[in-house]
């Protein structure tokens, strides 16, 4: 059993069963999260266009009759200029020991840069498929451009897709397939992700905000649900200055209130967010700050 998989406990199947962990790495905003709810076809992690939506590892979990694939959507490999920064490379680099397969995202649409030789540098090879997103936004040459400067790497496989429309996930999700090995299911075939409820309402006020506040606040919110008493959840919303506090609230609140609107309908009937806006100066420096937010 490799590291990843050795807190759970594996759950008996019969004979011909596969399975496998696929990490998901790459440069912030290739279009990692949209991939995974792509492979799911719904929502299992939170999108936006804004660097290190993704801050925590998460776990898409996708079971067939004779399969299983844990998938790893980790935070966007980059040059850290804070200790959150540093935390959330340290995250992303972690998934990579002992994973079966590495799914290696680069842009269509963009160069492929030093940030995106640095990650490859750090990929094994043999077990490395280089994914070619966003292929809807360029022309035919400009893909076989980008893969042929991509061959470079000499990586086992090169797939060209694009994850928003589906274009092309099919297949690499029928080729992920090939790559799993004999062996057990790691969770129920009904959980199709290990991370909590309060987790989840928590991110869905992040993400909302993110679509809100726009180029304001890139990296300056933290979410978490501090109190669950149904149908009342109370949601605390960190931001590192005043200023940034009365963006997030806005004018009458109506920021607020309309990411509260948004989140509710993402939830059960009857559900009631309580968005509390919090100051606390430079939290993504403080090891205690994110420490308390899971980063």
């Amino acid at each position: 059993m490799n590291d990843v998989s050795k807190n759970y406990s594996p759950i008996e199947v019969p004979d011909g069963h596969v399975s496998g962990f696929v990490s998901l790495v790459g440069r912030p905003n290739v279009g990692k999260s949209t991939l995974l709810n792509t492979f799911f076809e719904k929502k299992i992690t939170i999108v936006s266009d804004k660097p290190q939506t993704t801050r925590t590892e998460i776990r898409g979990v996708l079971t067939g009759p004779k399969f299983q694939i844990v998938f790893c959507d980790t935070p966007g490999i980059h040059k850290p200029r804070t200790l959150l920064g540093a935390r959330l490379n340290d995250t992303a680099r972690f998934t990579l020991k002992e994973i079966d397969l590495v799914l290696f995202l680069v842009e269509a649409d963009s160069i492929i840069g030093k940030g995106d030789k640095f990650i490859a540098k750090s990929l094994p090879p043999e077990k490395t498929v280089l994914v070619l997103n966003k292929i809807d936004k360029v022309k035919s040459g400009r893909i076989l451009t980008q893969l042929n400067e991509a061959s470079e790497f000499s990586f086992t496989e090169y797939f060209p897709i694009s994850a928003s429309t589906g274009e092309g996930v099919s297949k690499l999700l029928e080729y992920v397939k090939t790559k799993l090995i004999p062996g057990p299911r790691y969770f129920p075939e009904d959980m199709e992700t290990d991370f909590s409820e309060s987790f989840w309402v928590a991110e869905l006020v992040r993400e909302q905000l993110l679509l809100e506040v726009r180029e304001e606040l890139p990296h300056s919110i933290a979410t978490r649900v501090t109190e669950w008493d149904w149908p009342h959840i109370r949601c605390e919303i960190l931001v590192e200055r005043n200023s940034q506090k009365g963006i997030v609230i806005g004018h009458k609140g109506e920021v607020l209130k309309k990411v509260g609107t948004e989140v509710r309908k993402q939830l059960a009937d009857g559900a009631f967010i309580e968005l509390v806006v919090k100051v606390e100066k430079n939290w993504q420096k403080h090891p205690r700050s994110l420490d308390r937010f899971g980063y």
